[in-house]
């Protein structure tokens, strides 16, 4: 059982960590909603609906800076305590400088671990209706691409023509057993196209060998056919990238589908073990936060240690993001890319962080 100033502390960092949430999404609503407005500006929209959209986008928003939150949390936690003396008084009771740390490391992982597993799912949700809604406005709507068990689905309009496309794999920039199903503005069906592959480098699709049923007709071309798409191989790998709208279990989905694909995966499984990883992530940056706390001496400012809080957090985010990199690309394997770091930065800090021995304020 948690004794009476453990649960003090506790509720005091977890009061820290809500002021400073509601700080920043305060902060991440200003900005976005001028973003939406001009977004809309041009739309027929009922004037609430740039709060809308922004209301739905801000915890998704929220989620990723929360690294960045418990380091400040962490900082105006212990100015509290430096500001009423207490930290004098725990010690009286016992708790030195290595218990506070360990209370603080706990709590960021439970909470940590709450933040992914009910936080993300919700903010992924609202993220999805987001990008659904502004999907809606969007100049290319009409559009879409998903992929599941049978291949990557296409829906493209090209002078008045509906095309539904369908390929059971992609390898380097080429559609791999396509069916082209081509239809009129009403959904006739007008002719079918099959192709062993096709080149989608350029949005100009290089269909090769083409078979086509027209009329109760089939028949063979000699030469390759040209059809105009709005779709390249950039344009489809992009349509793939938001992961943010997608929870542990559709990315889990996801994952699967695109093997079936042929599809690369690693930009989804890096993506899970960010996830998987951020609690841990969050340890880390309450560790930093509390050992540049505990070096607070009583003739120096406390906002000097603030800056070079924030100054570290941003180089360890440009430390994770470089072998997150590195691990996309393929340079090093790709659980090295998200785990090393954080296991550098742990054994960097456990080895400045106090003893348990450790008796000082």
């Amino acid at each position: 059982m948690f004794k009476t100033f453990e649960k003090y502390l506790i509720k005091l960092f977890l009061k820290k960590v809500l002021n400073i949430s509601i700080i920043f999404l305060s902060l991440i609503l200003i900005l976005s909603v001028f973003e939406e407005i001009n977004f809309f500006k041009d739309e027929n929209v009922h004037f609430a609906y740039p709060f809308l959209v922004t209301f739905l986008n801000a915890p998704s928003t929220l989620f990723e800076i929360f690294p960045f939150i418990f380091l400040i949390a962490v900082q105006f936690f212990f100015i509290e305590l430096i500001n009423k003396n207490e930290l004098s008084i725990l010690k009286t009771h016992g708790l030195n400088n290595f218990k506070i740390i360990k209370l603080l490391l706990l709590s960021s992982l439970i909470l940590g671990l709450l933040l992914v597993s009910f936080y993300y799912t919700f903010s992924s949700k609202l993220k999805f209706l987001y990008l659904d809604v502004k999907n809606n406005y969007s100049n290319d709507n009409k559009y879409l691409a998903v992929v599941n068990d049978n291949g990557l689905w296409i829906k493209d309009e090209i002078n008045e023509k509906i095309y539904i496309i369908n390929a059971s794999t992609i390898i380097n920039n080429k559609l791999r057993s396509v069916t082209i199903n081509e239809f009129d503005k009403n959904f006739n069906l007008l002719r079918l196209i099959n192709s062993p592959e096709i080149d989608i480098s350029t949005s100009k699709w290089m269909i090769e060998n083409p078979v086509i049923s027209e009329n109760n007709k089939t028949y063979k071309l000699k030469e390759s056919m040209i059809l105009q798409s709005h779709f390249d191989l950039e344009k489809i790998n992009g349509l793939f990238r938001n992961l943010n709208s997608l929870n542990f279990f559709e990315l889990i989905e996801l994952n699967n589908d695109y093997k079936s694909l042929g599809y690369s995966t690693v930009e989804i499984k890096s993506h899970i073990h960010r996830i998987i990883s951020f609690p841990v992530y969050l340890s880390v940056m309450t560790l930093l936060s509390s050992i540049i706390m505990f070096n607070v001496k009583r003739d120096m400012a406390i906002i000097f240690h603030i800056i070079i809080g924030i100054f570290l957090s941003v180089i360890i985010y440009y430390f994770y993001f470089l072998f997150n990199l590195l691990g996309q690309n393929g340079t090093i394997p790709l659980y090295t890319s998200i785990w090393l770091p954080l296991v550098l930065l742990i054994i960097c800090l456990l080895y400045t962080s106090p003893s348990p021995r450790d008796k000082r304020q």
